[in-house]
């Protein structure tokens, strides 16, 4: 689930191992190249956190966000 905070929108995804995790990225990563708009991420083991924010707008959460984040939703 995705929570809008600090200028993000913010989720964290938790998966069975590393592998899970890695390919989840890998996936997430295609489609953002997709639409040219790239997330700030973290992963460490199993866990995947991602913040969503579009700098040319000012570092603030815009409908590109929104649709970015219902995309990787459909691939978690």
């Amino acid at each position: 689930m995705w929570e809008e905070k600090d200028n993000t929108l913010y989720s964290k995804f938790e998966f069975k191992d590393f592998s899970a995790a890695f390919a989840f990225m890998t996936r997430v990563a295609l489609a953002a190249e997709k639409m040219d708009h790239h997330p700030l991420w973290t992963n460490v083991y199993n866990k995947v956190e991602i913040w969503l924010s579009t700098h040319d707008a000012g570092n603030t959460v815009t409908e590109r966000d929104r649709k970015l984040a219902k995309k990787i939703d459909a691939i978690a």
